[in-house]
């Protein structure tokens, strides 16, 4: 998989996400679930693309599938851990 820029598609459909520019110029891209499905494999596999993908973009880009709730953290701050990543 080849990042092609901001604006490429995943490639794979991805349902509730959000993509906003961040102030330091990347771009960041959420995918919000529900916690009750936080195990099912094919979010799982949604996650490992959306991790990818970023990791192509040669730090242009982060990804974040969120969840209600997710090890004790709530959606702001799986944003804020997201974010904070290099």
């Amino acid at each position: 998989m080849r990042f092609l820029g901001a604006n490429a598609l995943l490639p794979i459909a991805f349902g509730n996400k959000g993509m906003q520019g961040i102030t330091d110029g990347r771009v960041l891209v959420v995918e919000y679930k529900g916690s009750h499905i936080s195990g099912m494999s094919k979010e799982i596999e949604k996650g490992q693309v959306g991790k990818v993908w970023a990791e192509r973009s040669q730090g242009h880009a982060l990804f974040a599938m969120v969840f209600k709730n997710l090890n004790g953290m709530n959606v702001g701050q799986q944003l804020d851990a997201a974010i904070a990543t290099p």
